[in-house]
């Protein structure tokens, strides 16, 4: 099958979207959802649901890869561009700011470098499949990272180092464990060398 040098060591091919989180799914009240960007910048930005969908969105085909070892190739995502947001001067960070930490609903972190965060294979998704995330998938914002079909190479991560119910970006200087990582998951998450628990 054409697909099968697209999984990656220990994963499934699935049509399915799983619907995998820790925690209730939160509601949305689109009037008073917030949206916020933090830490190691040079001037905080807090965005109202109506600014957030204003700006431009960016769609990407991504194959995503669970720890739990299924795949699911070619999902279209649409959303907004964290490089985007840095080269348009609405986020500015500061020197030695290289991790951010995504804060979620229910308390969930994950961590990233911001070097990471600035592929092209990470998005503050808002929609999939040309229609606005379900809540089971993390509407109204999550952050995903996948892998790019013959593309250049780049990280590629397990689908849990991007958080569903995004509510903000942390910039840090230093790196911290989030959620997982700080319960036996592995730190990076690169699913081409099956790095999904610690040592």
């Amino acid at each position: 099958m054409e697909k099968d040098n697209r999984l990656p060591p220990g994963q499934y091919h699935t049509e399915r979207f799983p619907v995998l989180h820790r925690g209730p799914i939160p509601e949305f009240n689109p009037a008073t959802w917030e949206f916020r960007v933090w830490g190691a910048v040079e001037q905080p930005l807090t965005l109202s649901w109506h600014q957030l969908m204003a700006l431009p969105r960016v769609r990407v085909k991504l194959d995503l890869h669970c720890v739990t070892k299924w795949s699911k190739l070619d999902t279209n995502l649409e959303g907004i561009s964290v490089k985007w947001l840095i080269e348009q001067g609405l986020v500015k960070p500061k020197p030695g700011a290289n991790f951010v930490m995504q804060h979620g609903a229910n308390g969930y972190t994950t961590n990233l470098p911001l070097a990471v965060i600035l592929q092209e294979n990470f998005l503050l998704a808002t929609h999939y499949d040309g229609r606005p995330l379900s809540p089971e998938h993390g509407a109204p914002l999550r952050g995903v990272i996948g892998a790019i079909p013959e593309s250049e190479p780049m990280k590629d991560l397990y689908l849990w180092k991007g958080a569903k119910w995004l509510r903000s970006l942390e910039f840090m200087t230093e790196d911290q464990l989030g959620f997982w990582e700080a319960n036996g998951y592995h730190n990076e998450g690169d699913v081409w060398v099956e790095q999904r628990i610690s040592s």
